[in-house]
């Protein structure tokens, strides 16, 4: 079979790296596409992936949003029309949901974000499949538009695909000029950009804040901080100079977390792979916590803390009792995670049923 693949964000990046590699591995022709996106590319250049980009991001602006939305729709229309795939799938892409359903192509959506309500809007209804993490329950997405009978739910965390597997690359550490000797404390900041965040009544940023009291208490302690976006970079460069660590380019994540002692994550995904990896780690995320976030919390996982000074007591008193809280970190993970499947074989299942059945 023909089969197109969309990635849209880093996160899809990863996933998409390990089921095409099945896909392709089951005999299959996979076609992957992006967009002009800073961290996506140079991830997919430092994972060695060649994918065809069609199109941009649309920045924080709505109107912008919609523009560049409409006219990849139009220039992806010409690429998956010219390569003819039997299957589509995408992290809920409403460009390759909305030619998939233009050009008749049976449409495989994956999604663990029901609170990104305009794109499951645009993706669910459109899609012949919904494939989603069993901690997100059904009625999260019927109302979108979708049966219940096309929703096909795997039990493991969307990392867990690239995860299960993984062997940390030490060279992060002299990438970064990190010591590891020494407590790392690693920062992923809000997304500021994202649909489902634009106009909300959110808090300042916590991130700026809890990052001054860290430094002004421990000396001792290396800060390093993922920004998002390049406007985030430069607020952070002219705040802290070189007082902390900003990784200017797409970065092993993984093996960061893998060195790092605690993680402050404003987002999904990172906080995600830092509870797989037995980090101990916080959430500042701004908004009403989304399903996942929600799961992480109630399997204490995660410890979710919106106020810098509460968050930083909290970080204060895990740096003085590292090694115990880490210990049962990981013992509550590996609880969690013997359960766990691998998603990547369900959707490649699914996958295949629903191209043979259409052929």
């Amino acid at each position: 079979m023909k089969i197109a693949l969309d990635i849209l964000t880093p996160k899809q990046c990863m996933f998409s790296i390990k089921l095409s590699e099945q896909l392709e591995k089951r005999g299959h022709k996979v076609l992957k596409t992006t967009r002009k996106y800073r961290e996506v590319n140079q991830l997919l250049e430092l994972k060695s992936v060649k994918a065809e980009v069609v199109g941009e991001h649309g920045g924080g602006n709505l109107a912008n949003k919609l523009r560049t939305s409409a006219q990849r729709i139009l220039e992806l229309s010409e690429v998956i029309e010219d390569f003819g795939p039997n299957v589509t799938i995408s992290f809920s892409s409403p460009e390759m949901a909305r030619v998939s359903f233009g050009l008749g192509i049976p449409h495989i959506s994956i999604n663990d974000s029901p609170h990104a309500a305009a794109v499951a809007r645009l993706t669910i209804p459109l899609s012949k499949k919904l494939m989603t993490p069993k901690m997100i329950p059904k009625k999260a997405w019927t109302k979108y538009g979708i049966q219940l009978g096309d929703i096909v739910q795997y039990n493991a965390l969307d990392p867990w695909v690239w995860l299960k597997d993984f062997k940390p690359n030490r060279q992060i550490l002299s990438t970064l000029m990190l010591d590891d000797s020494k407590p790392i404390v690693t920062f992923r900041t809000e997304e500021s950009f994202a649909s489902y965040l634009l106009h909300k009544d959110l808090p300042e940023t916590t991130t700026v804040p809890l990052i001054k009291q860290v430094l002004e208490k421990n000396k001792n302690v290396q800060v390093v901080v993922v920004p998002r976006y390049e406007e985030q970079k430069q607020v952070l460069q002219k705040i802290f100079k070189d007082k902390i660590t900003i990784c200017n380019t797409a970065i092993d994540g993984p093996s960061l977390l893998y060195y790092t002692s605690i993680f402050i994550g404003g987002g999904g995904t990172m906080t995600s792979e830092s509870v797989l990896l037995g980090v101990p780690t916080f959430s500042c995320y701004p908004n009403k916590p989304f399903e996942i976030l929600k799961y992480l919390v109630k399997n204490e996982m995660v410890t979710l803390i919106k106020n810098p000074r509460q968050l930083f007591r909290k970080i204060a008193y895990t740096l003085d009792n590292l090694e115990t809280v880490k210990k049962v970190q990981n013992e509550r993970i590996q609880t969690i995670i013997k359960n766990f499947e691998d998603p990547v074989e369900k959707i490649v299942s699914e996958v295949e049923k629903l191209g043979f059945q259409i052929n």
